[in-house]
């Protein structure tokens, strides 16, 4: 699959892109599609996956909606596959009510979610926002993030170029996508109490939405991760009606 994310696309105010949708129903296709031309944005429609690769090996896309339920191969097994390779910015489309295929989505790399039906002019804000943020972390690259090879933080390791967690024997402890990125995203702000939307918004640039089970979810799987028993120092503290800090001192090697 092709790699070419043509940011010469994405300029304007409107960060305006090539928007590839993946939906097989044909009135969603067709009322996203119309509505996103409508405010500047080339927009190319297909079914399925059957659909959607070549279309990225012919084409420069700047952004994916994919929706969750397809035929044949589904959207997150798509998304799977999609970041083994590619940056793409993807937005998924689930079902309304569907917690675990949006907290699924978002672990596996999707940059944000939006569960149907759905407001045409909330789509385009969200297709907004994601172009925006892709464009300007390619303009904008972090030189302190650059910089750093690994985070040291009590004796663990994570490993900015392997993107793995040692603990402090040395093991590789299995972080998904999600994890990965909201560890990340605590590590680069020690001490300091974040937000679930600050949270959300580090972890891959995604929408902050409110959707504070996605961050409650991957919180606690992390606390399972890296304090090993109920006795140890919480290394993630809860600020009640706040949000949550990350306790230890983090080294930048």
């Amino acid at each position: 699959m092709s790699e070419a994310h043509n940011q010469s696309t994405l300029g304007g105010e409107g960060a305006a892109g090539h928007v590839l949708i993946v939906d097989d129903d044909a009135e969603i296709r067709n009322l996203a599609a119309k509505f996103l031309r409508a405010h500047g944005h080339r927009v190319t429609a297909v079914r399925d996956g059957r659909e959607m690769w070549p279309t990225l090996k012919t084409a420069a896309v700047d952004l994916i909606v994919l929706d969750v339920m397809l035929p044949g191969t589904n959207g997150l097994d798509l998304c799977r596959e999609l970041r083994k390779t590619s940056k793409i910015p993807i937005i998924m489309l689930t079902a309304l009510g569907a917690d675990t295929d949006r907290i699924v989505g978002l672990e596996l790399g999707a940059d944000d979610y939006l569960a149907k039906p759905f407001n045409p002019r909330e789509l385009l804000a969200r297709v907004n926002a994601v172009l925006r943020r892709a464009k300007s972390a390619s303009e904008s690259p972090e030189p302190a993030k650059a910089a750093a090879t690994r985070l040291v933080f009590e004796e663990w390791t994570l490993d900015l170029m392997r993107r793995e967690l040692l603990n402090p024997q040395g093991v590789v402890v299995d972080l998904s996508t999600g994890e990965f990125d909201m560890l990340l995203t605590f590590l680069e702000a020690p001490q300091r109490v974040l937000t679930r939307e600050q949270l959300l918004d580090g972890a891959k640039n995604r929408v902050a939405t409110g959707f504070d089970r996605v961050i409650d979810v991957q919180i606690s799987r992390l606390r399972r991760k890296i304090e090993a028993s109920e006795d140890s120092q919480a290394m993630i503290k809860t600020i009640r009606g706040v949000g949550y800090m990350f306790v230890p001192m983090v080294r930048r090697e």
